[in-house]
C-alpha cells in the first residue's frame, strides 16, 4: 500500500497532493497551547524513584501490551530508565531518570507526520493514531527525546485483552494512558508507582493552579529536558 500509495500521489496534481496531506485530523496540529479545559503534564520526583525499580515499566507494558522481545533490536520502550550519576551531574548522586514521550505543547512530532498519525489532542496529549501512520517513521526523526519507537515485528504477548495488541510497521509512545484519564483514572505508571508507595510520579491539569502537579511545579525547583528547544514539553522533574 506505502508504494502504491507513492504511484497515486505520482498521478495527482501537487496541489491536490498537498490537501490531502494536509487535510485536519482529529485535535491539533502542531503549536497550539491550550489554556481552557485540562492540559495533562507530568512530574518525577527523581528523589522519590527508587534505584532498580521497574514497577512502572511494568505496568506500562502490562497495560498497553508494550513488545518486550529481549532483543534490543526488536524491543519497545514507552517509558526508560537511565541511570544518572555523579560524575556526569556532580552534586545530584546516584538517582535513576525515567523518560518517555514529554507530550510538548508544540510538538515537532505532529508537525512533520505527512499523513496526520501523529495530532495533539486538545488536552495536550500527544497520540499516534496507528491506523493513520504509514511507518515513514519521520515524527521519530523530529523527537528531540528519543521517546518513540519502531515496531519492527508483531507482539505476540497479550497480556491486557482489554487494550489492543501491537502491530508492526508503526510509530510507538507513550500517550499518557490516554484511555485512562478519559475514565477518570490515573496512567498506569503512576498507580503501580504510589501502590509500592513510592509516590514519584504525578500527573494532573496544569491549567488548574489547584492540581498536584501545578502545586509540585510552583513549589519546586522543578526542569524541564532541552527546554531550550521551544517545544514546550509538560514533563517537569523535581531533583534533576
Amino acid at each position: 500500500m506505502k508504494v502504491a500509495g507513492g504511484t497515486i500521489f505520482a498521478g495527482v496534481s501537487s496541489t491536490y497532493a498537498f490537501r490531502i496531506l494536509t487535510t485536519p485530523g482529529e485535535g491539533l496540529a502542531g503549536d497550539e497551547i491550550v489554556t481552557t479545559g485540562h492540559r495533562w503534564g507530568m512530574v518525577i520526583d527523581l528523589n522519590k524513584c527508587k534505584p532498580g525499580c521497574t514497577a512502572c515499566l511494568d505496568a506500562c507494558r502490562h497495560e498497553n501490551n508494550v513488545a518486550l522481545f529481549g532483543d534490543d533490536r526488536w524491543d519497545i520502550h514507552w517509558i526508560r530508565k537511565v541511570g544518572l550519576h555523579k560524575k556526569d551531574n556532580p552534586g545530584v548522586g546516584e538517582k535513576s531518570i525515567l523518560l518517555l514521550c514529554n507530550h510538548c505543547d508544540k510538538p515537532p512530532c505532529a508537525q512533520v507526520c505527512p499523513v496526520r498519525a501523529t495530532y495533539k489532542r486538545d488536552d495536550g496529549i500527544v497520540i499516534v493514531d496507528h491506523h493513520r501512520c504509514i511507518g515513514c517513521r519521520y515524527c521519530m526523526i523530529a523527537c528531540p527525546y528519543n521517546a518513540r519507537s519502531f515496531n519492527f515485528r508483531d507482539n505476540e504477548e497479550w497480556p491486557n485483552k482489554e487494550r489492543p495488541k501491537r502491530s508492526h510497521g508503526v510509530a510507538e509512545a507513550c500517550h499518557l494512558c490516554a484511555h485512562r484519564l478519559d475514565q477518570g483514572e490515573m496512567p498506569a505508571c503512576v498507580e503501580a508507582c504510589n501502590a509500592i508507595g513510592a509516590g514519584a510520579i504525578y500527573v494532573g491539569d496544569l491549567n488548574d493552579p489547584e492540581s498536584n502537579v501545578s502545586s509540585l511545579i510552583a513549589s519546586n525547583a522543578v526542569k524541564r529536558i532541552r527546554e531550550d528547544l521551544g517545544t514546550e514539553p509538560k514533563v517537569y522533574y523535581v531533583g534533576l
